[in-house]
């Protein structure tokens, strides 16, 4: 799974909203270990019968389901089946049936068998059911924000602009919702699915599609089977208008789903799959183990993506027009994250959600692995920095253990710490043990564990056998401790001694941390490297040495999660961005300039690194200039005029223009207007917002010949935002539209402000009401788990906001029906 978190709201929000007062926590889960299922009786294989009522958004199913006791005799059955009704439940004795026995409640039917069955001995139950996913009440969570299993997307057609579509979403425990199974992540089964549908519709699931056949009522039903076997939350199926662009690898369908309308760019948003199965397979040793892979979007998805065997379902957000590509394919990382998922979660299966770091870690580090693979070490040192901030932003992750046996909900463990943490302690570990034990580990893991659940401690023992090492101390502090080191450290240089010492003090309150860690010292550019082990709460360190080294390089490969505080100078952080060199060196100078941009060698240090040969530190170089220093803006412009002009990297030149604009110079206007009709539309929309601040009858201009073509992302929320701020109402009207049409994205968010302004300034109460209603319908679709803060920010702040203001010029019934959505939301 690859979280979608709206993390940007959050950013920008929790500054300002509020604190509420909530009721006491219940705190009762901490004492409830989270054990793997027991397993009485064991999956072997699921048959299911299929089809679709579009107008109650019903399924109709017959399942035969094949299982056997797993050690001990029994002669009962429980299965996860979440609010369905039940019409049939018999055993098949060939090709007879004999109805049993049942009980059920809205999450499981408990079936009395026919006879005791021993261990092993295998008998077939079949239920005639029909599911009502509309119907049954279950939580999300922050990576997972519904869990309802079975989704009907615009099932009877009355929403424009938005296809019909039908796709299931198992993980964690929501495929018991559409089909009757043992719902847990440690059970196995192979797979036939019969799936009637509209005929005009095309269909996908796990395994190979078998058969179609078409019938006289305008339907057709699909026959797809999965050979082998796979956890029941990895079942899938998907229903829609979709085009299906075919690539290969090895002989293998390698397929895309997509709207009709992305068919012409569906290679270049997935094009590189089959490049990235072959890498994957290279560096596991283990080839692609299944027997096609094919990728859906779909439409109100509630998640980033999802790893169903050999059918990954994405969000529509991966679908990006041929404008939106000459920034970068931004949905790449997650393609590659949910087809490493094929090895690291299908094939090897996490046996609990208290071990989902068996899954989800090496999800996240396969985008590492690929950056750094397809695009050179700086991209994948990138990635990892990210996702290494990613976890060390958020100062509660400290507190969780990767394996976390006490959680309050499953849903709970898809966080920064499977994920983003996993990934970066996978990371240290690779650098630990070296390239080749470290894939050769992977190998061994995977081949001893294919088809099977597995927990961490069986990802330690493969490594033990590979590098004959006891590896119990790091296991023990990152799979099973909280936290990350704190270090604090200081260098210094004795000239009667000779030596060089590092002092490393462990801050944190949390465990101590045992880290081997790299020491270099630099004479020039020569470079000594010490391997060092930290084990206590100050360690101190000498090195000989004829000279004050030039530079001391703590962690010299870049690889600890940790956060550092050390005691060195802007000459240093200079030297080892032009020496150490990696990208975190080179990071850790730049961050260091920008907090002292006082002193006019660190200004000069900035400018130069907006040379870098990185796109991504020449980016980071140009938001972090202070423009409100006049010297440093003199200092920065003409380097800023050439990256604005022609840097080859879109989103460097989309920086560029951005940052200009802040100066709001005319002299900058024939820049911005030349850069409005770049292909891309970064670069467009930041031109057009520049241009608004020194030429607005222009940029309006411009806005309006934009607006009758399509526009998304920067481009999209500056039309809108130039468009708005020009109190053309004819226009509001039209931009409110676009506003109601937009998905849930980062530039929807963007266009609150500028729409609150809207609904403050106007007279008019149908434009007010419009506006208002607009924002209200994005406040109302937030999912559950982000409702409470989205909604105190535009409650609290941008709707009160315009009431207080409403009320104080007179207009007391626009200030009453703006102060009734708020108290509607407050419910």
């Amino acid at each position: 799974m690859k979280k979608l978190f709206t993390l940007f709201i959050f950013l920008n929000i929790m500054a300002v909203v509020p604190a509420q007062v909530k009721e006491p926590a219940d705190t009762s889960w901490k004492t409830i270990y989270r054990a793997a299922a027991t397993k009485t009786n064991d999956l072997v294989h699921t048959k299911l019968d299929v089809r679709f009522d579009f107008d109650k958004s019903y399924m109709y199913g017959k399942a035969w389901i094949t299982l056997k006791p797993h050690f001990y005799p029994t002669d009962s059955l429980t299965l996860d089946a979440k609010g369905m009704d039940f019409h049939k439940v018999a055993i098949v004795n060939g090709k007879s049936m004999k109805d049993l026995k049942y009980t059920k409640d809205d999450m499981q039917i408990h079936i009395t068998l026919d006879k005791t069955y021993k261990g092993g001995q295998p008998y077939t139950v079949f239920i005639d059911y029909t599911a009502k996913p509309n119907e049954v009440k279950v939580q999300g969570s922050a990576a997972i924000t519904d869990a309802k299993g079975l989704y009907f997307i615009n099932p009877r057609g009355k929403e424009k602009n938005k296809p019909t579509q039908i796709w299931t979403q198992g993980e964690t425990e929501a495929n018991s919702v559409w089909m009757p199974t043992i719902d847990k992540p440690n059970q196995k089964s192979t797979e036939e699915i019969y799936m009637t549908v509209p005929d005009k519709y095309v269909t996908l699931s796990n395994g190979l599609l078998i058969s179609k056949k078409k019938k006289a009522d305008g339907t057709r039903t699909d026959y797809w089977k999965m050979d082998l076997p796979h956890a029941p939350y990895l079942f899938f199926m998907g229903v829609g208008d979709f085009a299906i662009i075919k690539d290969s690898y090895k002989g293998k369908e390698v397929s895309y789903y997509v709207d009709k309308d992305y068919a012409s760019v569906a290679r270049k948003i997935f094009g590189h799959t089959p490049e990235m199965i072959a890498f994957y397979s290279k560096i596991t040793g283990v080839d692609f183990p299944w027997p096609k892979y094919s990728q859906m979007t779909a439409h109100d998805y509630v998640s980033g993506a999802m790893e169903n065997t050999t059918a990954t379902l994405h969000s529509d957000a991966a679908q990006q027009d041929a404008r939106e590509l000459t920034d970068g394919n931004h949905w790449e990382t997650t393609i590659a994250h949910e087809l490493f998922h094929q090895w690291f979660g299908d094939l090897a299966t996490a046996e609990s959600w208290s071990n989902i770091t068996m899954n989800e870690s090496f999800a996240d580090y396969s985008q590492t692995l690929w950056e750094e693979h397809k695009y050179g070490k700086d991209a994948g040192d990138e990635q990892n920095y990210e996702d290494r901030f990613g976890y060390l932003a958020n100062p509660s992750n400290a507190k969780k253990d990767l394996v976390r046996f006490y959680y309050k909900d499953k849903e709970d463990v898809f966080d920064g710490i499977s994920y983003q943490k996993g990934g970066a302690i996978l990371h240290m570990l690779r650098n630990y043990v070296g390239d080749s034990a470290f894939f050769k580990s992977l190998n061994l893991y995977l081949n001893t564990y294919k088809f099977k659940a597995t927990e961490a401690q069986q990802l330690r023992l493969v490594f033990e056998e590979v590098t004959g090492q006891d590896l119990n101390w790091f296991w023990n502090q990152w799979y099973y401790g909280p936290g990350n080191p704190k270090l604090d450290i200081n260098y210094s240089y004795d000239e009667a001694s000779k030596r060089a010492m590092v002092i490393v003090n462990q801050t944190q309150t949390e465990q101590l941390f045992k880290l081997p860690v790299a020491i270099d010292l630099y004479d020039g550019s020569a470079k000594t490297r010490y391997n060092v082990w930290i084990n206590d709460k100050t360690d101190t360190f000498y090195f000989s040495s004829s000279q004050k080294p030039d530079l001391i390089n703590f962690d010299g490969d870049k690889v600890l999660l940790a956060t550092k505080k050390e005691n060195k100078t802007l000459d240093e952080y200079i030297f080892q961005y032009e020496h150490a060199g990696k990208y975190v060196d080179r990071r850790e100078a730049i961050d260091f300039a920008s907090n002292h941009q006082d002193d006019p060698k660190a200004v000069a240090f900035l400018v130069s690194a907006l040379k870098d040969k990185y796109e991504g530190l020449r980016s980071l170089a140009i938001t972090r200039l202070n423009f409100k220093k006049q010297n440093i803006t003199d200092a920065a412009r003409p380097e800023l005029v050439k990256i604005a002009k022609s840097d080859p990297v879109r989103t460097v030149k989309s920086s560029a223009i951005a940052k200009l604009g802040t100066l709001k110079d005319p002299e900058y206007a024939s820049i911005f207007k030349a850069a409005v009709n770049d292909s891309s539309y970064s670069v467009s929309g930041n031109a057009l917002l520049a241009l608004s601040e020194v030429d607005s009858s222009a940029a309006l201009t411009e806005a309006k010949h934009l607006s009758a073509m399509p526009a998304k992302g920067v481009l999209s929320s500056a039309i809108a935002t130039i468009l708005l701020k020009s109190g053309d109402e004819a226009l509001a009207e039209k931009i409110l539209d676009s506003f109601e049409e937009m998905p849930l994205t980062q530039d929807k968010f963007n266009l609150l402000q500028s729409i609150t302004e809207l609904i403050g300034k106007s007279k008019n109460f149908s434009i007010v009401k419009k506006g208002v209603d607009a924002i209200v319908t994005f406040r109302d679709g937030i999912p559950e788990s982000f409702k409470d803060q989205i909604s105190g920010y535009i409650n609290g702040i941008l709707l009160k906001g315009v009431a207080d203001k409403k009320k104080a010029e007179g207009l007391q019934d626009q200030a009453d029906y703006i102060l009734s959505k708020i108290q509607s939301g407050d419910k």
